[in-house]
């Protein structure tokens, strides 16, 4: 009888064990647990300012266009159409004809989409799939399949008639951490585009500022290039009175031939500017020519600038929050490669009818169905499912590192835009006192010229350097305001503030 005991005991421990593995993979299942470690936003870096330095409330003035003084307001918010404040007509017609018509945008919409679409196709797993089946075929069989030699064989048509379904368990979240990441995929795509349209925006400003910037400088080559035509004129006269030797005269003629050689270069990049202008709205370079064009003296320099507080940096920079959905993501797929470790559980089951005869499908008697269950645990795999997690961890360490890398290159490029605009104040302040001593100096070298105080190399100089330093003075005003676009473009540009009619979403799950 021992023996027997000992027999009944052992089944009913099996049956304990198997009533215990039950409870605990039901309770997983209500739970709605997830393996794997769950997403923490990183926390804003501890920063209390941009720049080593304080900053002045205002930067330099200079009494020329462009020159006024430019005040950086700490936490004010960035308005989404940032570029209005130039205050150029001009460009906000372009800038809305580009966000209307740019294969760009468009294209980071279209990846958006499929991201979005990608995640929606994932919620299926975690429902039953169901499947209609129908079929018909004609069979023969032998008797001898069946043990019976001695019977004929037979044939015979079978049709079929059924509803199949099958559901695999999620009871340790793989399917929901998959979710989990092509959800953060999604944002990752939706703040790529972001980041489409600050630079779509920000290109177009610099490029109309270069294009302004190079209409001045050969507007002014060819002013300068008039007035030293003027001067050959009198050179040649005077020489004729014997006033001047004619090397004097041959030295006129090379500085005016070396001012003229400076504009076809200044054409050609104007003409390649207009060229990106018209490519960056979405158009042909054959298009230029229909496109606004764009002088300094028609945009206005933002006097008071918006700067967002280094605290809430993080959360504005599009390249910073793609980053972190990036990490988001990896996270979530150390959760995948974890539960692939865990045993996973399917039902299935089926309901229909079978007939040797297409009119007798669901008559009584020809009902057939199933219903089955199946557990599956990796038991060896050569450490291929560990070793995939662990390549997941890595994956998820090379995300957060490149995510710190993002967050300290963005500070560098406020941090840069900052002292940029400080120094370009200062520098467009020197520029025009150095334009102003050089328009004074030739004023004056070619008074003394004309009445003999002075020699022709005394005006070839003065000829010189006041050439340099109109330039010079265009270039720096110019500066002024592209560094200013630099700025707002690295402070995020304000989409967050953007208007619902803008006809972009600016929020993600995780806001």
């Amino acid at each position: 009888m021992r023996p027997e005991v000992r027999r009944t005991s052992s089944k009913h421990k099996d049956r304990g064990r198997l009533t215990r593995l039950h409870a605990v993979l039901l309770a997983a299942a209500l739970a709605g647990c997830a393996v794997g470690p769950d997403f923490r936003r990183p926390t804003p870096p501890a920063v209390s300012s941009y720049t080593s330095e304080a900053l002045p409330d205002t930067t330099a003035a200079s009494p020329v266009a462009g020159g006024a003084p430019q005040r950086f307001v700490f936490g004010e918010e960035i308005p989404s159409r940032w570029w209005s404040l130039f205050r150029s007509e001009a460009l906000d017609r372009l800038i809305r004809q580009a966000l209307s018509d740019s294969p760009t945008l468009a294209a980071a919409q279209a990846t958006l989409r499929v991201a979005e679409e990608n995640r929606r196709a994932q919620f299926g797993a975690l429902l039953p799939n169901v499947d209609g089946n129908a079929t018909a075929g004609r069979q023969k069989i032998s008797g001898a399949s069946f043990g019976l030699p001695e019977n004929t064989s037979s044939s015979f048509t079978l049709y079929n008639a059924s509803v199949s379904v099958s559901y695999a368990l999620d009871l340790f979240g793989g399917t929901r951490r998959e979710l989990e990441a092509l959800g953060a995929e999604v944002d990752f795509q939706r703040f790529q585009r972001e980041g489409a349209w600050l630079t779509l925006t920000a290109n177009l400003v610099t490029t109309a500022v270069q294009e302004a910037a190079l209409r001045a400088q050969i507007r002014a080559t060819r002013e300068i290039v008039e007035a030293e035509e003027q001067q050959l004129a009198l050179v040649e006269r005077q020489f004729q009175l014997g006033g001047v030797s004619r090397p004097d005269v041959l030295a006129q003629q090379a500085q005016l031939a070396q001012t003229r050689a400076t504009l076809p270069p200044l054409e050609k990049q104007l003409a390649q500017i207009r060229h990106r202008l018209a490519v960056l709205a979405g158009r042909f370079p054959g298009d230029a020519g229909t496109l606004p064009e764009f002088d300094l003296d028609g945009m206005s320099l933002p006097q008071e600038l918006p700067v967002s507080l280094p605290s809430s940096l993080a959360r504005q920079r599009p390249d910073i929050r793609a980053a972190e959905e990036l990490l988001h993501a990896a996270s979530a797929r150390i959760g995948v490669a974890t539960a692939n470790l865990y045993p996973q559980v399917a039902l299935t089951g089926s309901l229909g009818s079978e007939a040797a005869r297409g009119k007798d499908l669901f008559g009584s008697g020809t009902s057939v169905w199933s219903l089955g269950g199946g557990m599956l645990q990796p038991v060896f795999r050569g450490g291929e499912l560990t070793a995939r997690r662990r390549a997941a961890v890595a994956a998820y360490d090379q995300a957060e590192a490149q995510y710190r890398e993002t967050v300290l290159l963005a500070f560098q490029n406020v941090a840069d835009a900052l002292r940029a605009l400080e120094m370009d104040a200062q520098a467009l302040k020197a520029q025009a006192d150095a334009e102003s001593a050089a328009k004074a100096a030739l004023d004056l070298a070619r008074q003394a010229f004309c009445l003999g105080g002075a020699s022709y190399l005394t005006l070839l100089n003065a000829e010189r350097q006041h050439q340099q330093a109109r330039i010079g003075l265009v270039q720096a005003q110019a500066a002024r305001f592209s560094d200013t676009a630099a700025l707002f473009q690295a402070l995020g540009g304000g989409w967050w503030n953007r208007e619902p009619e803008d006809g972009m979403s600016t929020t993600s799950r995780n806001d």
